[in-house]
């Protein structure tokens, strides 16, 4: 979303992004030099780069955080929830990294932080020499009011714009908060920011539509933290509405989830669907007494499959026309979409 906003404003900014954004068709390239105007005259015509950071271990040499040795001038801090159980013992552990991050950002810097995650507030806490902005809740600087799909941006308690875009969760409304409030360092006015946002196509593998058969939608999409499978099917349940049916199919591919550090919330990252269903193979916990809380059998709310052409005649005895299916994984999960498709045509 930053980088389409910078560009929107004629920036021309490089970066290195973890999917491929639909706007530019590519995750990576090096940015122009930047075109003047009087808020960025102090920074000079150096490009500006966007690069999306994660906490995980820079190399097996070193355990540091990758996102310690990018020296950010402007750093959103989106949320900080335990992850990458085979990197990090508990949260405070990822916190501690979260201060080394915030440090490195200079006094002249900002720090966009999420008004609404308490693991950030005790971050911050720590210690941070930076000019700070946050997000999310009514007493911060940026908060959104109105469904994510259509709200106002105020600043500070002041209407400043107006966001009115495709994508439908809350986690989407708060990203655009986020990209509004790092923009507007770089001197992008909000209201030009949410113009961009009206144009904005999301990313390759984040609620991707991969293709409709016998009225049966199928999509594609990343998420594969509890958190973000909850997220990911309240966006979509409040775009469908009630009356229509979800149909979870998730993979646990992640180092964190295959050591089953999140197991027991799969249930309630789940809630939101109105069928799920788990391939399980490479796990080393009881999918099905995970999923026990939602009854798991034919006939019930859950499935569980070891193989993909298991999963796949599952998925092909459940759904019926109207239906949208959901694949969620970190991964390629054994091609499921495109084998899906390929079955309803028959």
């Amino acid at each position: 979303m930053l980088a389409w906003i910078l560009e929107h404003a004629g920036q021309r900014p490089g970066f290195l992004i973890g999917g491929v954004p639909l706007n530019f068709g590519l995750s990576a390239r090096l940015g122009a030099p930047r075109r003047p105007t009087p808020t960025n005259a102090p920074l000079g015509a150096a490009p500006l780069f966007v690069i999306e950071a994660d906490e995980y271990d820079t190399a097996f040499f070193d355990k540091r955080s990758k996102f310690v040795h990018y020296r950010p001038r402007t750093a959103v801090l989106n949320n900080l929830e335990f992850d990458h159980a085979d990197i990090f013992d508990d949260l405070a552990a990822i916190e501690r990294q979260f201060h080394h991050l915030v440090r490195t950002v200079a006094a002249s810097g900002r720090v966009v932080a999420n008004g609404l995650e308490e693991s950030l507030t005790r971050v911050l806490h720590r210690g941070c020499w930076s000019e700070v902005r946050r997000f999310g809740a009514a007493a911060n600087d940026f908060f959104a009011q109105g469904d994510p799909q259509s709200f106002d941006v105020l600043h500070q308690g002041r209407p400043v714009a107006r966001v009115q875009w495709a994508l439908a969760g809350v986690h989407d409304q708060l990203n655009a908060l986020a990209a509004i409030a790092a923009a507007e360092h770089v001197g992008v006015d909000p209201g030009q920011a949410a113009a961009a946002l009206a144009s904005f196509r999301s990313v390759k593998r984040r609620m991707e539509l991969r293709g409709t058969v016998g009225g049966i939608a199928v999509y594609d999409d990343f998420a594969h933290h509890p958190t973000a499978l909850r997220s990911t099917l309240d966006g979509l349940r409040r775009r469908l509405g009630a009356e229509a049916r979800i149909l979870a199919v998730f993979e646990p591919r992640s180092n964190t989830m295959k050591l089953g550090a999140m197991k027991n919330r799969l249930p309630w990252a789940l809630e939101p669907a109105d069928l799920a269903f788990c391939h399980t193979a490479g796990l080393d916990w009881d999918a099905a007494q995970a999923l026990a809380p939602l009854g798991v059998g034919p006939g019930l709310r859950a499935q569980i499959a070891p193989d993909i052409d298991t999963l796949l005649a599952q998925l092909l005895q459940a759904a019926r026309p109207g239906d949208h299916v959901v694949c969620m994984s970190n991964g390629g999960f054994g091609a499921i979409h495109a084998k899906l498709l390929q079955a309803l045509q028959k």
